[in-house]
């Protein structure tokens, strides 16, 4: 079993509210040409360490997609600041595919700022549409699946709908085409070897994911169990904005990917056992590491479950967490969440929330299976069997 790893101590949150800093989070960032091209440049030299003269295309890009991501975090604070207040229900919309495309040009049109960006990437000496080929696609689906789900949180953001997509963060989500000998090679795609602008880690955002393990009796309450395990895993969170057209709101997709600093054992690094001491980091990570793993084995029919569940499990929380702030009793859910499950592979968050409101709530059966029932819709994309799981 690992040890615990290290960790701060308690963060301490501020005695008062600064006005600056206030006004500054509920003002939209000025529009002109001047203000975007020192924000270009601000992230040129600040961020990305880069001269005049040591600067290229892909460094330009970077840079001005840091300057169009931040203005999409200041309306993305605000959107969610407006659905908490009107105390909005929200849509969910569970997917273990987004094949959103390329964001940059996107978010340009979004905020109707392709004129003034365009200016200023042509005054520091490049063009618009070259910096726009520097993105790459984001890995995050292969096929129509994905496009829809995409389609669906990008509609959502565009008629004001409080929408969020929930999937998982893939390293390699699409494979790159080789063609060696006449024949097509398919090797990883790796798409995040380079900063992504359009992703936000937040540490802050974690749930712990169970699995394997035992069920003992609760000792509080002999009608109850209490579901024990050593293999927990942390899935944090890593937003992406979807920004609405003609609109100042922001949707949101909300990715997950397991933590694996605090599985590193070193004790087992200390005495020799290098393998053992990554070996749980290798099975974190490898859970988020590939869409749809080949499941022609049994081994990898496991993977995809695993990986299915924590997808599962940790959205389940995350939703049931934000309800809670609301101070409104469990059974009130479906009056605050719709959540859509996209074909088969969520379909894990059924029994999931089930668990959470009978284990966590304490809730009663009947009860429980109200809400779930209430709560979920599902998408039906076939009925081959070779396509349902």
């Amino acid at each position: 079993e690992l040890l615990a790893s290290g960790s701060s101590s308690q963060t301490k949150t501020p005695t008062k509210v600064d006005n600056m800093f206030q006004n500054y989070s509920h003002s939209e960032i000025a529009r002109d040409t001047a203000t975007i091209k020192n924000s270009v440049i601000m992230h040129l030299t600040a961020t990305f360490l880069r001269t005049p003269t040591s600067m290229d295309s892909g460094h330009a890009y970077l840079a001005s997609a840091f300057s169009v991501r931040d203005r999409l975090l200041q309306r993305w604070n605000l959107t969610n600041e407006f659905h908490d207040r009107m105390k909005a229900k929200r849509v969910y919309y569970m997917s273990l595919e987004f094949l959103i495309g390329r964001t940059f040009d996107n978010a340009l049109l979004a905020l109707d700022l392709r004129k003034e960006y365009g200016e200023t990437l042509g005054e520091v000496g490049f063009r618009l549409e070259d910096i726009i080929d520097e993105e790459r696609d984001a890995a995050l689906g292969n096929g129509g699946l994905g496009r829809l789900a995409a389609c669906y949180v990008d509609s959502m953001a565009c008629s004001d709908y409080p929408g969020w997509g929930y999937g998982l963060r893939y390293k390699y989500g699409m494979f790159q085409q080789q063609i060696i000998n006449g024949y097509q090679v398919e090797v990883p795609d790796c798409w995040l070897d380079s900063p992504n602008p359009w992703e936000f880690p937040r540490p802050d955002v974690t749930y712990p994911v169970k699995f394997y393990g035992h069920l003992v009796r609760d000792p509080n309450n002999d009608e109850r169990y209490v579901w024990e395990s050593n293999v927990v895993y942390d899935a944090m969170a890593f937003d992406v904005p979807v920004p609405g057209y003609g609109t100042t709101n922001v949707g949101n997709i909300r990715l997950w990917s397991c933590k694996t600093n605090s599985l590193f054992d070193l004790n087992k690094f200390n005495s020799g056992d290098y393998g053992g001491a990554t070996g749980g980091q290798v099975a974190a990570q490898i859970l988020t590491d590939v869409l749809y793993p080949n499941d022609n084995t049994n081994d990898g029919k496991e993977l995809r479950l695993r990986q299915e569940y924590l997808f599962c499990s940790a959205t389940l929380q995350d939703i049931v967490a934000r309800f809670k702030k609301t101070g409104r009793p469990m059974t009130e859910l479906p009056e605050l969440a719709a959540i859509q499950l996209n074909d088969t592979h969520p379909t894990l968050g059924i029994p999931e929330l089930m668990r959470i409101l009978l284990d966590e709530e304490e809730m009663s059966w009947d009860d429980a299976w109200e809400v779930t029932t209430r709560t979920f819709a599902f998408t039906n994309h076939t009925i081959l069997p070779e396509a349902m799981e």
